[in-house]
C-alpha cells in the first residue's frame, strides 16, 4: 500500500452545545493543521499515488469552504456540534468526492482510501478514515 500526505491549515470559529464541552460552549476560534492522506495499492504509470500539487490544490479548495467562517452558521453543521471529529469527516467526504470526480488526475479513481487528521494542538488531534 502506497500513500501520499498533504498538509494545510484551517482557521474557524464555532461553539458547542452540552455540559461536556465546558467553556467551549461559548463561541471560540480553532486553528487546525490538516493532514490528508491518500492511499492506493499500486502506483500510476508515472510512479506516483496522485500528483501532490493537484492534491494540495484540492485540499486547499475544500478547506476554503470553511476558512474564517463560523461553523455554527453553516447549514452543513446545523443541529450538531462541529467537533474536530465531525469536521475531519466533512473534509474527508469532500476530498473523496473530488477524487472520484477525477480532480486529482487520471489515477485518482484508483485510490483505495483516505484519512484526514485535524490537529488542534501538539497534544490533541482527531481523524476520520474511509475506503474509496
Amino acid at each position: 500500500m502506497y500513500s501520499v500526505r498533504v498538509r494545510d491549515h484551517l482557521m474557524i470559529a464555532h461553539s458547542f452545545k452540552g455540559e461536556v464541552f465546558g467553556p467551549a460552549q461559548r463561541l471560540h476560534g480553532a486553528t487546525y493543521v490538516v493532514d490528508v492522506e491518500l492511499r492506493r495499492d499500486g502506483l500510476d504509470a508515472s510512479g506516483v499515488v496522485v500528483d501532490i500539487g493537484r492534491a494540495t490544490e484540492v485540499v486547499r479548495g475544500v478547506l476554503g469552504r470553511l476558512a474564517y467562517r463560523n461553523l455554527d452558521e453553516l447549514p452543513e453543521f446545523a443541529g450538531r456540534n462541529s467537533t474536530t471529529e465531525i469536521v475531519a469527516r466533512w473534509v474527508a467526504e469532500r476530498v473523496a468526492h473530488e477524487a472520484r470526480s477525477g480532480a486529482l488526475g487520471v489515477g485518482s479513481t484508483e485510490l483505495t482510501g483516505i484519512k484526514v487528521t485535524l490537529r488542534e494542538s501538539h497534544v490533541a488531534w482527531a481523524s476520520y478514515e474511509r475506503a474509496l
